[in-house]
C-alpha cells in the first residue's frame, strides 16, 4: 500500500502570515513541553503537526504516512533519533525534509545527524516563530516554498502551558525512580539528556546544573541513589517555583 502523503490532495496556498499552510510536520519528541511549543508554532504558521514520542512510534507512523518535514529529537527513550533519520533516508519513496534537534549540543550527535541526512540542526529551546518558519522553509524543496515570501528577521515567541512542564517533571520522577531501583546507568544518562532539554526550554540554569550532575553520575557504575534523589528534589523545587510564577522568566 502506498504511503499517504500530502500530494494526494490539493495543497492549500500559503500566505504571508501562514507560510507553512498545507505542510505536514512529523515531530519525533519525548518532551511534552517542547512538543507543545512546536504545536503552537505550527498552528501559527498554518502547518499540520503529528507527534511520535519514541523511536518505535515514529517508525509506526512512517510505515503509513510520508510527512513533508520530520523534526527529530536526537535523544529518545528507546534509542537515538539518528536511527529515525536513517530510516527516512533509506525509504525509496522518501521525499521528506529532515531537521534534527536537541537540547544537549555537546558530543557527536549533531554531526551524526547531519551525516545521516538531516538538512538542518535546531538547538533547543525552539520558541521563536520567525526562526521556526525560516528553518522549516529552508529545508523544503523550492516548489513547496511560498512565492514572494519575505522572511522576518525576528518573530514572537510562544510559551507552552505550565501543565506541559509538570508532565515532563512527572516523567523525570518516574525515570529517576527506575534508575535508582535498577542502578541503570543508561537510563540515568537518558534522564540527564531529557533534563538538559527541559532546562534549556524552561531557561533554568539550576535544572541544567542538575542535568550535568546526573550525566556525571551515569558514568559511575556505583552511583548513589541518595544523590540522585537529592538532585530531583532540587529540580522539583525549581519547577514548582517556576509554575508558581506562571512560567515567567526568572
Amino acid at each position: 500500500m502506498d504511503k499517504l502523503t500530502m500530494t494526494n490532495w490539493s495543497r492549500p496556498k500559503s500566505t504571508a502570515k501562514r507560510p507553512l499552510l498545507g505542510i505536514t510536520i512529523l515531530l519525533v519528541e519525548d518532551s511534552r513541553y517542547c512538543s507543545e511549543a512546536l504545536r503552537l508554532l505550527s498552528i501559527r504558521s498554518g502547518a499540520r503537526l503529528r507527534r511520535a514520542d519514541c523511536l518505535k512510534a515514529a517508525r509506526r507512523h512512517l510505515r503509513i504516512y510520508r510527512p513533508d518535514v520530520a523534526v527529530v529529537d536526537l535523544g529518545l527513550p528507546d534509542g537515538s533519533g539518528v536511527e529515525v533519520i536513517k530510516d527516512i533516508m533509506r525509504d525509496a519513496m522518501g521525499a521528506t525534509a529532515i531537521i534534527a534537534t536537541s537540547g544537549d549540543t555537546g558530543g557527536q550527535a549533531r554531526e551524526d545527524a547531519l551525516a545521516a541526512g538531516a538538512s538542518f540542526f535546531m538547538e533547543k529551546p525552539i520558541s521563536d516563530l520567525a526562526c521556526f518558519q525560516q528553518t522549516i522553509l529552508g529545508a523544503l524543496p523550492d516548489d513547496m516554498k511560498p512565492k514572494g515570501f519575505i522572511p522576518r528577521l525576528a518573530g514572537s515567541c510562544v510559551v507552552p502551558d505550565s501543565q506541559a512542564m509538570k508532565d515532563d517533571l512527572d516523567h523525570i520522577n518516574d525515570l529517576m525512580g527506575e534508575c535508582v531501583k535498577k542502578k541503570d546507568n543508561e537510563l540515568l544518562s537518558y534522564a540527564a539528556q531529557f533534563l538538559c532539554s527541559l532546562g534549556r526550554d524552561a531557561n533554568s540554569k539550576r535544572i541544567l546544573q542538575s542535568s550535568e550532575k546526573l550525566k556525571r553520575f551515569s558514568k559511575d557504575k556505583g552511583f548513589s541513589g541518595d544523590a540522585v534523589r537529592h538532585e530531583f528534589q532540587i529540580i522539583q523545587s525549581v519547577v514548582d517555583s517556576r509554575l508558581a510564577q506562571d512560567l515567567q522568566v526568572y
